[in-house]
Order: C-alpha cells, then sequence, then structure tokens
C-alpha cells in the first residue's frame, strides 16, 4: 500500500457511531499539564480529544498532572516526574479497577496499565514516537486479545501494519484555530518552524530559499545542547533580509507567520512519526515542501497540498510550482486528515469497536 493509499484508507472515518454514552478513561504523562502550557504536542493531542468527547457526551476522565485545566473529571497522579512510574501505576489502575470504565486509553507509560492489562476491560495504546518492540510483546501477552494499538502515522507503526489490532489515527490541529489565507503576494517568503536543531533542517531551509531566490522566515526556539548548532550553522547565515530569525512564536504570531507564507518547509533528517507543524499550515492554507522521510509523503499529497522531494535542490525546484497549489485545497485536506473533528470521530469510532467486541 502506498503512502498516499494509507493516508486515504486511514482519513475520513466516517460519521461516529450512535448510541450510549461511553465511559473513557484516559491516561497521559504526568509531566506536562494538558492543555501544555508551553511545548507538549501530545499533550495538545489529548486536550483535543477530552474536549470533543466531552462535547458528544461521553463519560471521560483524565490521569495527568494536577496542573491539568480540562472539561472532565480529572484525576491527578500522586507524582510528577518519570521516577514516579510505580506509584503512578498503582494509583491509576486501582481507580480504574473501582470506577471500570468502557475504555481505558493510554497517551502514556505503557507500564501504568501493566495491573489492568489482563482484565476483560478494552484497552488502547496510542503512540507518538518510537515504539519498544519488547513492551508490545510482553503488553500482547498478558491482554490476551484485549488490547489495541494507534500509531500517528503509517511510517510509526509500519512493523505492525498487517495486524487487525493496530490502527493509525493522524495527529491533528484544532481547526477553529487557524485562519486560512486563500492567496498571498507573489514574493511571500517560505517560512521553517521548528525546534532550531540539525535534524530539523532549518540550515537546508536556508539553501532551499538561496537557490529559488526567495526570502525565508525561521521561527523556532533553541534547546539546550543546540546553542553550537545554530551559532555555527544558522546564525552566520542570517541577515536580517533574506533570511529572518523571529524566534519563539505564539499561536497567534504562528497564525499570521504560516498565513503569510508562500509555502512552509519541511527539510528533516530523521524519520518524524508526525510534524504537527505540516498539519498547522495547511490549516492556514499554506502548501508544505519536504524531504521524503517519516510521515511526510503521507501528509503531503503531490501537487495537491505540496511537494515530496528527494533533495535540496528538488525542493527549491518545488518553490517554482507552488502557483499550482489551490491553498483551498491545503485546508480541506487538513479538516479532512487532520482536524480535531477527525481526531474525535477516529477514535470514537474505535472505542466503539473494542467496546461491542468486549460484549462478544
Amino acid at each position: 500500500m502506498s503512502d498516499q493509499e494509507l493516508m486515504l484508507k486511514n482519513a475520513n472515518p466516517g460519521s461516529p457511531a450512535t448510541g450510549r454514552a461511553l465511559r473513557i478513561a484516559i491516561t497521559a504523562d504526568p509531566e506536562i499539564p494538558v492543555p501544555p502550557k508551553h511545548y507538549g504536542g501530545i499533550e495538545r493531542i489529548i486536550d483535543m480529544l477530552v474536549r470533543g468527547l466531552t462535547g458528544r457526551g461521553h463519560e471521560v476522565t483524565l490521569f495527568a498532572n494536577g496542573s491539568s485545566e480540562v472539561p472532565c473529571r480529572l484525576l491527578p497522579y500522586p507524582g510528577n516526574q518519570s521516577g514516579s512510574v510505580w506509584r503512578n501505576m498503582w494509583f491509576t489502575s486501582s481507580q480504574i479497577l473501582k470506577w471500570r470504565p468502557d475504555v481505558v486509553h493510554s497517551f502514556g507509560r505503557l507500564a501504568y496499565l501493566f495491573p489492568v492489562l489482563p482484565l476483560k476491560i478494552p484497552k488502547i495504546m496510542s503512540y507518538q514516537r518510537v515504539i519498544t518492540e519488547r513492551s508490545v510483546a510482553w503488553a500482547e501477552r498478558l491482554a490476551r486479545g484485549t488490547l489495541q494499538f494507534t500509531g500517528c502515522s503509517g511510517h510509526l507503526i509500519r512493523a505492525y501494519a498487517q495486524r487487525r489490532n493496530w490502527h493509525v489515527v493522524y495527529n491533528a490541529v484544532p481547526a477553529n484555530t487557524y485562519r486560512m489565507t486563500s492567496a498571498v503576494e507573489p514574493d511571500a517568503p517560505l517560512v521553517f518552524l521548528g525546534r532550531i536543531e540539525e535534524i530539523k533542517g532549518p540550515h537546508l531551509a536556508i539553501e532551499v530559499a538561496r537557490l529559488s531566490g526567495r526570502r525565508l522566515i525561521l521561527a523556532g526556539n533553541i534547546q539546550e545542547g543546540h546553542e553550537e548548532f545554530f551559532n555555527s550553522r544558522v546564525k552566520p547565515l542570517i541577515d536580517g533580509d533574506r533570511v529572518r530569525y523571529v524566534g519563539p512564536v505564539n499561536d497567534e504570531q504562528k497564525n499570521a507567520l504560516l498565513g503569510g507564507a508562500a509555502a512552509f518547509l519541511m527539510p528533516i533528517l530523521w524519520d518524524e512519526p508526525f510534524g504537527i507543524v505540516m498539519a498547522e499550515a495547511l490549516a492556514c492554507g499554506t502548501p508544505v515542501i519536504g524531504l521524503k522521510r517519516g510521515s511526510v509523503p503521507e501528509v503531503v499529497r503531490q501537487g495537491i497540498n505540496g511537494f515530496v522531494c528527494e533533495s535540496v535542490e528538488d525542493m527549491a525546484a518545488a518553490v517554482a510550482k507552488l502557483p499550482l497549489i489551490d491553498r483551498r485545497a491545503c485546508r480541506l485536506l487538513m479538516e479532512e486528515c487532520f482536524s480535531d473533528t477527525y481526531l474525535v470521530n477516529a477514535f470514537e469510532r474505535i472505542y466503539w469497536k473494542v467496546a461491542k467486541l468486549a460484549q462478544v
């Protein structure tokens, strides 16, 4: 199955099943609140899901950092550090045993489900990062058919794609947070938005801009340990005119930055499971030009909402093809495949499926 066929297979999950409200327990990792105050991609996904499910009348309980602010019952973990695994595991499992929800959905450590894995309660483990085969193997043995898995891209779960209990649910963005810009100026700049580190490719974005003769705006934070890369490979190329660096941006600034761009550049040098910023760009109507790594071929439909490229030179050549892209098509594809509505629909359908299987 090609990357494009995979995307279409997992997009448009259809209308959610109707029936009684479900009781759903969702677990996050303890370190970052939901929604996050600053960085926290997984926590943003959980926030969208919790709000969507609650809005549809489901009874949701979230196990998360005590500083979380969500419209459902919140059960704060007793420990908010990675070293609190055993305390949090027993707290989570004891509460689940008392409440007996219809579905348990984990976005956090698989270890938190250890005591409840043998129970008949349907369980879902969602992966947003590298999957540990050993953990999957022992969890499946303990669960005895009651455990389903999801990954945020087909690329992430490619080793398990043929298994019936594995599903792709793409990451998403809240559609109403982003404004679509239907047209930009002919000389609109290219934009790079992400952490300023080598594997994200900001230095390659500068090269794409140079080769294509376009201006470039770089935005994003410089995390500890990556200062040398910035100072030696990026900063010398910033001139304040053809190449500008504006630092980290908030949601409003992101709207303006992406909405005013001719294209968003994704020159990644690693197999990123899912770059949420691609969905953010599409939400603004901005096409994506990226290297063929990770989930890029699943998010970008060639010539429809951007271009998948083999090299920096290919990316620069794709800039000249941007007039062929309809920015409205970029927004439409985001709404169908990478929006909060899509996310809630997709998970709700899985919940109903596993809940019904548990009754058989």
